[in-house]
């Protein structure tokens, strides 16, 4: 039999929710025979489409669909300049095609080719957010109550909101937020919580790196007596060693990665212990490929994975978090968004969520599928969202 080869590539460009995603279709030799994958750059979903159209494309067409390791490295370096989020999310969708295309060649989900599930379900944890303390209540005791154990908690979303900021005159537009309010509001949130909930549901929250650094080591240390499930980005990439302090001078969880697409953004955090939970957006960092050597890392120094799972994450991309989710022994837990009836339409086989736990299906590959008439219909738009835009009281633009 004649080698399967890649004989196109599209990409395909859809927002259901409002929210851009980009979706990589490679099609081979064998017309019936085709894998998708996740390319999302949300706030950049131009630039990913150019550089799979104008680059990757013409680089990979012709080339032997089983050769994922070769295709993967090749089209890593093939620029010269590496480990950019554009590039890596374009070579994720080209990616998590071809394990699409192994799994069905298989005749095998995913997670067979990746040794077997070690559970059958992974559990996820849901959002909570509110304007007040009674609002987060009311919005966790909802998840609760579908069967939800791991709830993250937000109080006005990432800083917070309704803060009294005096600004300078002249100050531009933007996505103001008071860090100090920001923790004097979540510390208190915190508290109500753990009295309301009592100490059996499994607590986290974000800071979504709107903390000086101090602060962070500061405000880690107040949490502590709520025992959170753990505190995600804690801190901005740009500030890594700071992680050093944070441990020194508090037990609590850590999740650190969404922002990641460099290995030496993570190496120190895995290897000195420095973090608990992985939370990379695994299309950032070019795949399924590199996400399971990732893996094998973390289980080396103890660290779980916790993959980042957004609206701004495809069905396809979470798919592909819940085959490494069920079988990987370092598992820890995966964001969950949930899928609108409009999302489940477009991608057919979407993972399906039960008693909080999400199980994927055993159709061959991702088992999911993309409907390219469909989602058409749902066009992308080149506006960026407002949070990206923050600024503190006196008008400093910042992390967002």
């Amino acid at each position: 039999m004649e080698k399967l080869k890649i004989r196109n590539i599209k990409t395909i460009m859809t927002a259901p929710e409002g929210i851009n995603l980009v979706v990589v279709k490679v099609e081979t030799t064998e017309p019936e025979i085709y894998g998708v994958g996740c390319a999302t750059f949300t706030q950049r979903h131009l630039s990913v489409h150019s550089a799979i159209e104008q680059y990757l494309k013409p680089f990979l067409i012709g080339k032997d669909v089983q050769s994922i390791n070769d295709i993967w490295h090749s089209s890593l370096v093939s620029g010269y300049w590496r480990n950019g989020p554009i590039m890596n999310n374009a070579l994720s969708g080209v990616d998590m095609a071809l394990w699409d295309i192994k799994g069905k060649l298989a005749g095998m989900p995913l997670y067979e080719l990746f040794g077997g599930k070690v559970r059958e379900g992974a559990a996820v944890y849901r959002h909570a957010d509110g304007l007040d303390f009674k609002q987060v209540e009311e919005s966790a005791r909802s998840y609760i109550e579908q069967g939800y154990r791991y709830i993250r908690c937000q109080l006005g979303t990432y800083g917070g909101k309704d803060q009294l900021i005096v600004a300078p005159e002249g100050a531009p537009a933007g996505a103001y937020y008071d860090p100090k309010a920001y923790m004097k509001s979540v510390l208190g949130l915190f508290e109500h919580l753990r009295s309301e909930l009592g100490p059996d549901v499994e607590l986290l929250h974000d800071i979504h790196e709107r903390l000086a650094p101090i602060d962070a080591v500061n405000f880690a240390k107040q949490l502590e007596p709520y025992q959170l499930f753990f505190l995600e980005d804690a801190l901005p990439p740009e500030q890594l060693e700071w992680f050093r302090l944070i441990r020194q001078h508090s037990t609590i969880p850590l999740a650190m990665g969404e922002l990641f697409n460099n290995p030496n953004e993570w190496m120190p955090l895995v290897t000195n212990r420095l973090i608990d939970y992985i939370r990379i957006h695994i299309s950032q960092i070019g795949g399924i490929t590199p996400a399971r050597k990732l893996t094998s890392l973390c289980e080396a120094f103890g660290v779980r994975t916790a993959w980042h799972g957004p609206g701004d994450t495809s069905p396809v991309g979470h798919a592909a978090h819940v085959h490494l989710d069920v079988s990987s022994i370092n598992f820890g837990i995966q964001e969950w968004n949930g899928f609108s009836p409009a999302l489940q339409e477009v991608f057919p086989g979407c993972p399906e969520i039960r008693n909080g736990y999400v199980y994927p299906n055993d159709k061959p590959g991702l088992g999911i599928d993309v409907d390219e008439k469909l989602a058409a219909q749902y066009p992308c738009h080149n506006v960026l969202p407002e949070w990206t835009l923050a600024r503190l009281p006196d008008g400093t633009p910042t992390f967002p």
